[in-house]
C-alpha cells in the first residue's frame, strides 16, 4: 500500500497541491485523473521521491518515505518498477539489453539467470524472440510492452505507470491496460497510473483519484464514478453529449430500469 497525507507543493509563490491525501491498495490499478495543470504530474513525482512535498508525507506500507535518509530511499527505490509516457527505451540497446538493465544495474545474477528472468518477462507480455530487434523495428505497441517487461523484470512492489497508452490506437491501448491489470494482480503490486484515458478509467480503476486544480476533488472507483454527482468530475469524464447520453444508459442500466443481460429475467418473470 501507498498513502500519501496532506501532501502539498509550492513552485515560488503557486501551490501545485494543496493538502491531498489518497491510499492506493496493494493488488489494485490505482488512477490518477485530470486535465493538464491539475497536478496529478506533480503528485506522483513526490510520490516516487522525485520531488520533496513542502509538508505531508508519503508512506511506504506504512514507512515513511517522505524522510527517509538516501540510502533508505534507495532501497525502496530497487522495489519500484516505471513505465514512462514515451516508454524510455534505449536506442542503442536491443530489447533484451534494454530488459536487462535494471537486473544489472541491481543484482549481482549471472547472465544466464537474468537471460531466464529477461525470457520470462517478455513471454509475460506476448513478445517471446524478439530479443536481438532494437527500438526502431518496433510499433507503439511493442514498445510499451518492452518498457512494461523491463518495469517489472525485478519483481517490483510498487509499479508506477505515466500515460502507458500515450500515442497508442484504442485496440492496442487496451491490450496494454489487461496486460497492467494482470500483472498488477498476479503479482500482487501496487500499481499507481497517471492517465488521460477515460477507457482506462472505465476498464481497470479500481480506485481513482481526480485532481482538480491541485485539490483532491473526488475518489472511487470506476462503477461509483456512473453514479457521481460531482458535476466537474461528470463535466470531465463526460465531455461530449454521446457519453453524457452514454452515462444516462449506463446509470438506467445498473438500476434495473431497462432490459439488460442482467435483468432481463427479472423484467420478463410473470
Amino acid at each position: 500500500m501507498i498513502e500519501v497525507k496532506n501532501i502539498q507543493k509550492q513552485f515560488g509563490d503557486k501551490t501545485v497541491i494543496e493538502d491531498v491525501s489518497a491510499s492506493m491498495e496493494t493488488g489494485r490499478c490505482n488512477l490518477i485523473i485530470g486535465a493538464s495543470g491539475s497536478g496529478k504530474t506533480v503528485l506522483m513525482k513526490c510520490m516516487v521521491g522525485l520531488l520533496k512535498p513542502d509538508r505531508g508525507e508519503v508512506y511506504y506500507n506504512g514507512t515513511d518515505f517522505t524522510n527517509m535518509d538516501a540510502a533508505q530511499k534507495t532501497q525502496i527505490r530497487k522495489e519500484i518498477g516505471m513505465l514512462f509516457q514515451g516508454s524510455a527505451l534505449f536506442d542503442s540497446l536491443n530489447v533484451e539489453q534494454n530488459i536487462m538493465f535494471p537486473l544489472n544495474m541491481f543484482t549481482q545474477d549471472s547472465f544466464t539467470t537474468k537471460l531466464k528472468r529477461v525470457n520470462a518477462v517478455l513471454e509475460r507480455v506476448n513478445l517471446a524472440g524478439v530479443n536481438k530487434k532494437f527500438p526502431a523495428e518496433l510499433s507503439g505497441g511493442m514498445k510499451k510492452r518492452v518498457a512494461l517487461a523491463r518495469a517489472v523484470v525485478l519483481n517490483p512492489k510498487y509499479l508506477f505507470c505515466d500515460e502507458p497508452n500515450s500515442g497508442l490506437d484504442p485496440q492496442t491501448s487496451l491490450v496494454i491496460d489487461k496486460l497492467i491489470r494482470e500483472l498488477t494482480v498476479e503479482y500482487n503490486i501496487t500499481t499507481v497510473i497517471n492517465t488521460h484515458d477515460m477507457n482506462s478509467v472505465m476498464e481497470i480503476g479500481d480506485y481513482i483519484l481526480y485532481m482538480y486544480q491541485g485539490k483532491k476533488e473526488w475518489e472511487g472507483t470506476r462503477k461509483d464514478i456512473i453514479f457521481s454527482k460531482n458535476q466537474l468530475l461528470n463535466d470531465f469524464i463526460f465531455a461530449s453529449d454521446f457519453l453524457k447520453d452514454a452515462k444516462d444508459m449506463r446509470m438506467l442500466e445498473e438500476t434495473g430500469k431497462i432490459p439488460n443481460e442482467r435483468n432481463m429475467d427479472e423484467l420478463t418473470r410473470p
